[in-house]
């Protein structure tokens, strides 16, 4: 009988490390967009692309977002203050979806096929960052460790 109890329990741990690896790999996936942008938003080329955009202070507003992208990826990918950073994503996706994916204003049919593409990516990021919001980072992050 021990044996039985030892090999569920032994089972359990398996199955709650295998999740939590997982849960570490879908946060690492969903934040490496993010962290792999914010160099570009410190490139007179980005500033300049969402000033022809319409982007209003673009010289601020574009370095302004790749911080936000930053540090909310970063907070994401630690599990340190996941919710908060969760937000921080939801600030940044909403504007640039919004200004930078305007689909609905473009002539040329595969322009505007691209960017309802674009705008709809940003839309299901937008959904799991505000899953985060809600739930945490999940196992195997800093906030699950300080919360023991």
């Amino acid at each position: 009988m021990a044996t039985n109890s030892v090999a569920i329990s032994s089972s359990a741990d398996t199955r709650s490390f295998s999740q939590g690896a997982v849960v570490v790999l879908g946060r690492f996936l969903f934040v490496l967009i993010f962290l792999m942008i914010v160099p570009n938003h410190f490139s007179r080329q980005t500033i300049a692309f969402a000033a022809s955009q319409g982007v209003p202070l673009a010289s601020i507003a574009v370095p302004f977002s790749g911080v936000l992208a930053g540090v909310g990826g970063l907070s994401i990918l630690l599990g340190y203050r996941a919710k908060l950073g969760a937000w921080l994503i939801v600030l940044f996706l909403v504007p640039v979806t919004l200004m930078m994916h305007k689909f609905w204003t473009v002539q040329d049919p595969m322009m505007a096929q691209i960017q309802m593409i674009l705008f709809m990516k940003n839309v299901s990021m937008l959904g799991a960052a505000l899953l985060i919001s809600q739930f945490g980072a999940g196992p195997f992050s800093l906030d699950a460790r300080r919360s023991q």
